[in-house]
């Protein structure tokens, strides 16, 4: 029989205050309405236990500034552990697909963090996939973001990985936050067409998201062919969320998850608690088991004005337009104080709404035509001044990118406040900073 995972951590003891959107409730009702319509007890459904991650899972994929110790992260290393425990499940076959029905969320968590931003402190998706690839070896993924705004911080992680597809169908970044994820940004240097971003227009509803998932993005993953499709689930463009205007219901998420047919779906933002949420996770749960969803409706109607179909197949024709016109935004340069070979600039900034802490980037990716290139981010925290750093030789690296991360750690340690060293390719972690010197994880 095949089977369908789901695991539930509501995260009782984590909360950004009892009025805040982002708290507990999020996942008790979905709990109750589950168990209470029987889906537990349908047979080829199989639920798992909470995990928790390990500080390396997590620095393979993140740096944490100043250290790992400046962060409070226990009830972010359970979100991705047990994506990791769901993630396991499919890898051993144990499960065809699964759903890890998790909070604190992660998306907007990128490469560094300097502290909580959108919610999020650490990607549950980003560690997961990172995970897989090294202990099983897997070369293409790809990651659905149907959160409705831009996983902006899955996409700073992998902008550079070409072997990891990701694509993100939000409302618009003029309207919402975090403000990005537009046509234009496509990718790097050495992944240029691996990021897809597809902003939409409040009011697309139902058929206009059906139609963006038919017409563009389907073919986009039938021509990268992953091996695992990850699922961002953000319930947020449901028609009665507080935070956005996108007219989605709990049916129109179900068709979504049999379009798309994730591997794994891990939750990430939905905040109308009560009449959103319960009826939007069975629906994609059900989507996910195989089961009809047809008779899961909220109690409400929409209000909203919803855009016809029309007008959508009007905007993404333009919008396809814009993005095959695109053009990269970085300039290449060959600087003496990096090791030998051309590299491309990218200055970047990071706004932490939560914390109200500016991040300034400065981004340099080694030009190879053999792997990801060697990644150098060098990092400052606005308010105290402080100099970061982070180098990651990446998966499969050629011994040229390889050398050149080690050159680059060597090199940067004493210079900065403190510096991550990941080599995903040996999966090996190392931090220096001024009180410990370097310490391996």
């Amino acid at each position: 029989m095949k089977r369908s995972g789901i695991l539930f951590f509501p995260a009782f003891d984590w909360s950004l205050g009892d009025t805040h959107p982002e708290r507990e409730e999020r996942l008790l009702y979905t709990q109750e309405q589950l168990f209470e319509e029987g889906i537990m007890e349908l047979p080829q459904v199989k639920q798992y236990s909470p995990g928790i991650a390990s500080l390396h899972e997590v620095l393979r994929t993140q740096a944490l500034f100043p250290s790992p110790q400046h962060h409070d992260l226990t009830a972010h290393l359970i979100a991705a552990g047990s994506s990791i425990v769901l993630g396991e499940a499919w890898a051993q076959k144990e499960i065809q697909n699964g759903f890890a029905l998790v909070r604190p969320p992660g998306h907007h968590s990128g490469a560094t963090v300097l502290g909580n931003r959108g919610f999020c402190t650490l990607n549950n998706e980003a560690i997961l996939i990172n995970h897989l690839r090294t202990k099983y070896g897997l070369k293409r993924i790809a990651i659905v973001d149907t959160d409705v705004h831009h996983g902006d911080g899955s996409q700073d992680i992998f902008y550079h990985d070409p072997q990891v597809l990701y694509i993100s169908l939000h409302q618009d970044g003029r309207t919402l936050y975090p403000g990005s994820g537009f046509t234009q940004e496509k990718g790097g240097p050495n992944a240029w067409g691996k990021t897809l971003n597809i902003p939409l227009p409040p009011g697309t509803g139902d058929e206009g998201i059906h139609f963006v998932i038919e017409d563009w993005i389907l073919p986009s993953l039938q021509e990268f062919k992953p091996e695992l499709i990850i699922n961002s689930a953000g319930q947020d463009n449901h028609f009665t969320d507080p935070l956005a205007s996108m007219n989605v219901t709990a049916q129109g998420y179900g068709k979504i998850t049999e379009l798309i047919k994730p591997d794994i779906a891990v939750l990430e933002g939905g905040y109308s608690i009560e009449t959103a949420l319960p009826y939007v996770n069975m629906a994609i749960f059900l989507a996910l088991a195989g089961e009809d969803y047809s008779h899961v409706k909220e109690p409400q109607k929409p209000q909203r004005p919803i855009l016809s179909l029309q007008d959508i197949k009007r905007y993404i024709k333009e919008l396809r337009l814009s993005h095959s016109q695109a053009n990269p935004n970085w300039v290449l340069r060959e600087e003496r104080s990096l090791p030998g070979g051309k590299w491309a600039y990218i200055p970047h900034s990071v706004y932490y709404d939560t914390e109200g802490i500016q991040e300034i980037r400065q981004d340099r990716i080694r030009i190879c035509e053999q792997c990801g290139g060697t990644v150098l981010i060098e990092s400052q925290h606005g308010s105290t001044g402080q100099r970061f750093a982070l180098i990651r030789i990446p998966f499969d690296a050629c011994p040229v990118c390889q050398q050149s991360g080690e050159e680059l750690f060597e090199n940067f340690v004493g210079q900065k406040t403190s510096v991550f060293f990941q080599d995903q390719s040996r999966d090996e972690i190392k931090f220096w900073d001024v009180n410990e010197g370097v310490k391996s994880f």
